[in-house]
């Protein structure tokens, strides 16, 4: 989510001091402090200007009467759409220490994944996340389009380690109007159809039908295109629905010490989620549709952003590992929203990277 506003230098510059004073500090930044600790060629009086016409644009905040300004979850978004430094040089660091800490990587997954989880937030200071990858129920076996009475369609799909997944649906769902045909050869369609579908589809990911095309369907089945990609549309949905897998969590008690939650309700609802509500948190943190829109290989949420209310107190920086191209989990940190943006997503790129070579190995 990118925040559209014209904001010229000057402003640019006190806006990105007043984040970098106000992450360090955790204290709400005046003038003064901006024009004695940055190199702001200005009066006092200039920087606070600024700093009203910011606060008035919705970029900066007075938590109480007559106290500096933090940053609102808006200032926050326009520092870290345009006005963080390059992360490449922090980012070959991080890739060298993450490494050295973790090692080789281990044929035991949920070994590898706890020390993963461990060193990400030990270097974050802040809670690490790490979904287990979706490495079964991803290849599509077999296929088959089966009638169930006389206005139901039913798709039996056999994936990984045999495990069978089925969709169940009426005719009129797809625009099939088989009221005038026999039974024999509604059956004869549909196998037909099946064999097709098994072409196309065995050996592939069920992450993967997104990605494909059909656009150009052989003569023979143009006459189908709207019940396939239909059809294509109910598998991706029934399986979004039903994937879910455990996320590692680390780094609680470095969440607790920051001030951002002192009151004891922000973390409450927090550990909640994290504790409880997995389930709810899940497609949060490895949310697919979301990734493919995304121009940056790391997905930053901030505050009143995230679609749950226990994290508006908190940013989550994450990106997805890959088994060969598709995406099979996830790497996140959650902190406060006063996070070191900086240091977080070249962190969160790194181990996301790290995750994807040992899913390789």
């Amino acid at each position: 989510m990118t925040v559209q506003v014209n904001l010229n230098e000057r402003h640019q510059k006190i806006l990105q001091a007043t984040v970098k004073h106000y992450i360090a500090t955790a204290e709400p930044v005046g003038s003064k402090t901006l024009i004695q600790e940055y190199d702001f060629s200005v009066s006092s009086a200039t920087v606070r200007n600024v700093m009203g016409k910011l606060e008035k644009a919705g970029f900066l905040y007075q938590p109480y009467t007559s106290a500096g300004r933090i940053p609102s979850d808006s200032g926050y978004r326009i520092y870290v759409d345009r006005l963080l430094p390059s992360k490449k040089p922090l980012k070959k660091s991080l890739a060298k220490n993450l490494s050295r800490q973790i090692g080789a990587p281990q044929k035991n997954y949920e070994i590898l994944f706890k020390k993963i989880t461990q060193v990400l937030s030990d270097l974050s200071g802040c809670i690490a996340l790490v979904t287990l990858p979706q490495t079964a129920s991803n290849i599509i076996y077999h296929l088959q389009l089966l009638r169930i009475g006389e206005q139901k369609i039913m798709l039996v799909m056999v994936i990984d380690n045999y495990q069978t997944e089925s969709v169940l649906f009426d005719h009129q769902d797809f625009n099939l109007d088989h009221d005038h045909q026999m039974g024999e050869v509604i059956d004869q369609e549909l196998q037909m159809l099946s064999n097709f579908l098994n072409h196309k589809l065995k050996g592939r990911s069920l992450l993967d039908i997104d990605n494909l095309d059909w656009s150009e369907l052989e003569q023979d089945f143009k006459q189908y295109a709207h019940f396939i990609n239909h059809l294509l549309d109910k598998i991706t949905e029934n399986y979004r629905i039903s994937s879910y897998s455990p996320i590692m969590v680390q780094g609680i008690a470095k969440m607790v010490r920051q001030p951002e939650f002192a009151q004891i309700e922000h973390l409450q609802i927090l550990l909640q989620l994290l504790e409880e509500e997995q389930e709810k948190l899940f497609p949060v943190v490895f949310n697919l549709d979301e990734q493919k829109e995304s121009f940056s290989k790391v997905k930053i949420t901030i505050g009143s952003e995230n679609p749950l209310q226990s994290m508006h107190y908190c940013s989550l920086i994450s990106s997805n590992y890959y088994q060969g191209t598709y995406p099979v989990g996830s790497v996140g940190i959650i902190g406060p929203t006063r996070i070191a943006y900086e240091d977080a997503i070249a962190l969160v790129e790194s181990t996301a990277d790290y995750l994807t070579n040992a899913m390789e190995d």
